[in-house]
């Protein structure tokens, strides 16, 4: 069972950035699909970002102002999120899909301040 810690996160005003890094406790491959998803207060989870070995895929709420990025020698990926919104303001789930599952970390909150 892989285990992801999230780090980074909390409370940003409107139009600021913030980046959240999520460790994984075993060496990540290189195909192996990292990325993130949130839930807002009294919504369903829903998917933000994904990246296997080439690009990047983002939902249209954030394409433009999120990015992704990993390093799999350190096991870490990072969201960087630019442009904040207050529809952005959500607990923040990192996962890793390899071959035989998908692990998720704990969460980490992103408060948006208007």
């Amino acid at each position: 069972q892989v285990q992801l810690v999230e780090s980074g996160g909390g409370l940003v005003e409107t139009g600021g950035s913030l980046s959240v890094s999520c460790t994984a406790s075993v060496p990540m491959e290189s195909n192996d699909m990292v990325g993130w998803s949130r839930q807002a207060p009294g919504k369903e989870r829903e998917w933000v970002t994904g990246m296997t070995t080439g690009r990047a895929q983002y939902a249209d709420s954030v394409r433009g102002r999120f990015t992704l990025s990993r390093d799999n020698v350190k096991r870490t990926f990072t969201l960087q999120m630019n442009d904040l919104k207050s529809d952005d303001t959500g607990i923040y789930y990192c996962f890793l899909e390899g071959r035989l599952s998908r692990s998720w970390g704990q969460g980490t909150q992103v408060t948006v301040s208007s």
